[in-house]
């Protein structure tokens, strides 16, 4: 299964505490954060030809993560993530857990930018209809994404990743069948649909 790219996300929560700095906005050194983005998108894929049937396509994801400030640009961040996609003939739902790191252009002030790299490992399972039987997946991502960071008060801020480069690799099997299905994929995402939105709240 390809990895489902939300159109957008938006924040479900995010708080920042330890050696805060209250009078500036940003982060500086052993501040902790968390933070999560949790989004749904929806797509209909119509043919042309005669006697086709429309194609719906659904996902959501719902994403937390917490981050130490190592030093006044770099953080530590580890992560927990749900997907879940269906296409009508098939649905996934793929768990993950991930650690990275972040590095920030200039944290205190009201806008920048910043540079995350990370490492995901995920489990799920794959039904389809008709079928009875359901695959085991497992998978395997890096990704290096940019984002811009913007503080509309000294507690309250926003972000958006603009732009993604992903390795992903996910393994197919079950119990019916001893042949593995691997599909790997690399590329570069930049076009509008892969821009996601969150929000950081900071005490």
């Amino acid at each position: 299964m390809k990895k489902v790219l939300l159109f957008a996300a938006f924040a479900a929560f995010a708080m920042t505490s330890v050696n805060a700095q209250d009078d500036s906005s940003g982060f500086a050194k052993s501040d902790i954060y968390m933070t999560g983005t949790v989004g749904f998108n929806s797509s209909t894929a119509s043919s042309n030809v005669a006697g086709s049937v429309d194609v719906d396509n659904s996902g959501t994801e719902f994403s937390p993560a917490v981050g130490y400030m190592m030093s006044d640009n770099i953080a530590l961040e580890a992560g927990l993530g749900y997907e879940s996609a269906d296409d009508g003939s098939s649905e996934t739902t793929i768990t993950t857990f991930s650690v990275g790191a972040r590095w920030f252009m200039n944290p205190t002030d009201k806008f920048s930018l910043s540079v995350g790299a990370g490492l995901g490992f995920g489990s799920g399972t794959a039904t389809y209809t008709g079928e009875t039987y359901e695959d085991e997946v497992s998978a395997l991502t890096f990704t290096i994404a940019p984002a811009v960071n913007y503080w509309m008060s000294d507690s309250w801020g926003l972000f958006a990743n603009i732009a993604a480069f992903e390795y992903a690799s996910e393994t197919y099997s079950n119990n019916a069948d001893t042949d593995e299905v691997e599909v790997t994929s690399t590329g570069l995402n930049i076009d509008l649909t892969d821009i996601n939105f969150g929000m950081v709240y900071k005490f």
